[in-house]
Parts: C-alpha cells; structure tokens; sequence
C-alpha cells in the first residue's frame, strides 16, 4: 500500500484486487475465509427472521463476512455484526477517499477488524445501480462462500444469483418458500443456520 491508501499491486491478497483500490482497516482480512451475504431490497417475513438468527450465529462464531452493505436487511446484519468481534469487509459502492467514517465501525477498525475496500476513485461520492453491481462482484470474488438470504423474483439479486450459478459458484440460501427461485438455479438450502459453518 502506498501513502495516499491505495492498495499496490503486489500486495498480498486472496484474490487480485482491481487496479487503484484503496481502503481502510486491516487488508489481512482478506485472508480470512469470509462469507458474502446478500438480500433484496424488498424481503418477506420467513426470510427476515431467519437472517437475524443466522447474523446472531454468525457473529457468536465469529465468522468473518464480506458485502456491501446496501439494502435494508443487509444493513440491519452488519448492526447485529458490528455488535460481535469477528472481521468485518465492507465493500460500499462508491469512493472512499473523502468519506465519513460511522460512528460504530470506529472501533472495530481500531481493534484491526474491519476493513472498508473500494475499487471506485474518491469523485464517486453517491452509490449508483452499476457501482453496486460492480461492488457486488468484488465482494463475490473475495468471499469464500456466498449467502443470498433471499433474492425477489425478477429483480438485480436474483440475476446476479443467476450469474453465479452459471459461472460455476452457485450460492447458499435460507431453506424458505420464499427461495424457490434460487434453490431451482442450484443454490443449496440452508436447513439450519449452522449447517453455513460446515
């Protein structure tokens, strides 16, 4: 990494990370075998309640998660996250040059167990639909597994499930009526949460 943040490429990562990422908090995190979790904006009742359990489970294990962070469900599992002591990656889809740190992944990232990551310049300031996508796919490239709590039918979420599935890395999902759409393209349904640390 050089003065100014920005991630060298030489560094040592999971994965190669695109060119001029810059980031926040401890890059070793990338070493750990993170799990990505994903939702829809829009999520029904069954699934809500199993992806609160299953964000108590992850973060009572200690798994260390990856994502974005962006919809409602998402942003209430990185609030129930941030209370544990796992590492957390957290990949925005905008720059991150010129942005305002929350209050509550202050002390996370003093304890080196946070990392904020983007592959975006500091001039974009607002997420955008295409920066998420593109955040989205980092977040899939540098996980070790990845969770789609729930995906709605026709929407972004289901179609980059669909694009996992067809390049060989098919996502987990929570066993729900809900999840047909995703479990019928090869998502493998979680019966219960701790079947994830398998």
């Amino acid at each position: 990494m050089n003065r100014t943040g920005v991630i060298e490429p030489n560094a040592r990562t999971a994965v190669p990370l695109p060119p001029a990422t810059a980031h926040r908090g401890n890059l070793r995190l990338l070493e750990e075998p993170l799990t990505a979790l994903f939702c829809s904006v829009r999520c029904p009742g069954g699934p809500i309640l199993k992806t609160y359990d299953l964000a108590r489970a992850l973060r009572d294990a200690g798994a260390p998660v990856i994502g974005g962070f962006q919809t409602p469900m998402e942003k209430e599992c990185l609030r129930l996250l941030l209370r544990g002591t796992q590492p957390v990656v957290v990949c925005p889809a905008r720059g991150i040059g010129n942005m305002r740190i929350p209050l509550d992944w202050r002390a996370p990232l003093e304890e080196c167990r946070f990392l904020v990551l983007s592959p975006f310049p500091s001039t974009r300031r607002r997420p955008t639909v295409q920066l998420a996508a593109r955040s989205n796919d980092l977040v899939a490239d540098l996980a070790r597994r990845i969770l789609i709590v729930h995906a709605a039918p026709g929407g972004k979420t289901e179609a980059f499930a669909r694009k996992l599935a067809e390049s060989g890395k098919p996502p987990l999902t929570l066993d729900s009526p809900a999840n047909v759409n995703l479990m019928e393209m090869g998502a493998r349904a979680l019966s219960q949460v701790p079947d994830l640390m398998l």
